[in-house]
């Protein structure tokens, strides 16, 4: 399962949510900008307040790092 703490205004958002797609992997969206508890669960999870915070299988990656989205989801 792949969750992707986002907001609208990040452009490195917007970059991993299209790697995702070229990878044909689904992901389940969150706005912390829209959805406080969202922030507080992205926060205790990363102990970050940036985006985007990637959840892979309850691993959490901080920002868009491309080579480590790969290694993790083995494409």
């Amino acid at each position: 399962m792949i969750k992707i703490y986002t907001t609208s205004s990040c452009p490195y958002c917007h970059m991993a949510k299209d790697f995702f797609h070229e990878k044909n992997l689904e992901f389940t969206e969150v706005n912390v900008a829209e959805d406080q508890e969202a922030f507080k669960e992205m926060f205790a999870k990363s102990g970050q307040t940036g985006v985007p915070v990637i959840e892979i299988d309850r691993k959490i990656v901080k920002g868009f790092n491309r080579p480590e989205l790969e290694r993790m989801i083995g494409k």
